[in-house]
């Protein structure tokens, strides 16, 4: 396994993942959102990408961490807690002082693995 920051992926590599890995995904044009991030992160098997997250920021000291997204043949191999860890330390490289991630409890474990502490915060559904 090979795991790259920012490197150059397309399109249809991340639609691939995200269609396998995503119940009801959309394809996307992923140019923008990679664009106006901070870094993102790929996981690599054989040359396939396998895993994805995104550090989106707020142009200062924040990042967001979305999208973390791992096939589901590769799952509870340790590649997404690589891939945030790896990203979290790009990151303060940036000199980033606050990552924050919304995630869903059963999710909880994960992302205590990986360094996060629960916090509360506020949602409004736009929707």
């Amino acid at each position: 396994m090979e795991i790259k920051i920012s490197p150059v992926v397309t399109n249809d590599e991340l639609n691939t993942l995200f269609a396998d890995a995503w119940n009801n995904h959309s394809s996307r044009d992923f140019g923008p959102i990679l664009t106006h991030s901070l870094l993102y992160v790929c996981a690599y098997i054989e040359g396939q990408v396998v895993g994805f997250v995104n550090f989106a920021w707020d142009g200062g000291v924040h990042a967001f961490l979305l999208d973390t997204t791992v096939h589901p043949v590769f799952q509870h191999r340790g590649i997404g807690l690589q891939m945030v860890r790896m990203g979290i330390d790009a990151a303060r490289r940036h000199g980033i002082e606050w990552i924050h991630v919304d995630y869903e409890p059963l999710l909880h474990e994960f992302y205590t693995q990986c360094g996060f502490t629960p916090t509360s915060a506020g949602l409004v559904n736009l929707k």
